[in-house]
């Protein structure tokens, strides 16, 4: 029994790092709620950081620019592809709800003349729709739009916890990725010290290769988004579809989120063209466009640019995608190649570590 505390200063000592990783795992698990800012505001610092070492070296004679002016450059930069994306956005959906409103009742007679004399011979099903009401209906209820956010305002009290909540990570993400930026390369220092000397050169080693890794993931994601917005423009262009420039650059640069870029740029386009064609072979060459898309994104695009890049056989990059769907769902979907990527860098090191020890060379 004497030798019960030692025993137990032992078992923590020999294994401080697996309780600290412990540890450290649970309470992500517990903070995970009120980390998302942070996540995303670090991402988005990982991502941008090369762009302010480089603006911070630039200056006029022997004055530079300085990190903090850069941060701010490359923030402002931010904000604005994301304004210019809403501009894009908004105009877009209003045009289309006006573009509802005047073309409904032509559409819903279209439908009654082709589907209603076949429902009503088969079924004996009569389609009573008064498509002139349903046209006051969405004027009506349009011009009124306005009023959606005295109601969301009245609704608010309910729900105030939960508002306030939102909107603080709203208000707290830039303000979070404006440290991250300017003192990146001082947080990198510090875990570099916190480093035991004996695993020191190794884990630099490693944690150099995954950062490359990634780095090239990023590029094959950004080329293969702005190939497919490209193609998206092109193709809807070519097949007649009004509003073609806004709906393919939505669907190609959504393309990072799985499936919600294609899901959204079909959405809008079969509105668009639903309002626009008066027929359903005309409809066609729109659906090929998003087919096609489909085909060269996942058998083309995202295996060479993405999966060489990152050293990932096409096969195996099919493979994280479904694994990660299974395990984890839409998250592990979206992170699902860049984890195997950093995977990948430990396993090759894992292999070399092995062929060069004795249980391989006995």
């Amino acid at each position: 029994m004497a030798n019960q505390p030692k025993n137990n200063g032992n078992f923590i000592s020999n294994n401080r790092w697996l309780i600290t990783a412990a540890t450290f795992t649970f309470l992500l698990y517990l903070l995970l709620p009120v980390l998302t800012p942070f996540l995303i505001a670090a991402i988005l610092a990982y991502i941008c950081d090369p762009l302010v070492d480089k603006l911070s070296k630039y200056g006029f004679g022997n004055v530079k620019l300085g990190r903090t002016l850069a941060t701010v450059l490359v923030m402002l930069g931010i904000f604005g592809v994301m304004t210019l994306l809403f501009l894009i956005i908004v105009p877009l959906l209003q045009k289309e709800s006006l573009l509802i409103a005047e073309r409904l009742p032509a559409l819903i007679a279209n439908i009654r003349t082709g589907v209603e004399p076949w429902l009503q011979s088969k079924f004996g099903i009569s389609l009573n729709i008064d498509s002139t009401h349903i046209q006051e209906m969405i004027t009506k209820n349009w011009k009124t739009a306005g009023g959606l956010f005295g109601d969301v305002l009245k609704s608010a009290g309910s729900h105030g916890l939960a508002l306030i909540g939102v909107m603080a990570n709203i208000l707290l993400l830039p303000v979070v990725l404006f440290y991250w930026l300017r003192d990146w390369d001082g947080f990198l220092a510090s875990i570099n010290q916190l480093i035991p000397r004996d695993w020191h050169d190794k884990s630099v080693l490693i944690a150099r290769e995954i950062d490359q890794v990634l780095a090239e993931f990023l590029r094959g994601q950004l080329s293969v988004m702005l190939a497919m917005s490209a193609f998206y423009v092109l193709g809807l262009w070519l097949a007649g579809l009004n509003m073609a420039l806004p709906i393919g650059l939505v669907a190609g640069l959504l393309g990072f989120v799985p499936y919600l870029g294609i899901a959204t740029g079909i959405v809008l386009a079969l509105l668009v063209a639903a309002l626009q064609f008066t027929s359903f072979t005309q409809v066609i060459p729109v659906l090929l466009v998003f087919g096609i898309g489909q085909l060269l994104e996942g058998m083309v695009l995202t295996p060479k640019l993405v999966g060489n890049r990152i050293g990932l056989h096409p096969v195996v990059v099919i493979f994280a995608l479904l694994a990660g769907g299974q395990l984890f769902g839409f998250a592990g979907v979206l992170l699902a190649l860049p984890v195997s990527a950093a995977i990948a860098v430990g396993l090759r090191h894992t292999k070399t570590s092995y062929l060069d020890s004795d249980a391989y060379l006995k």
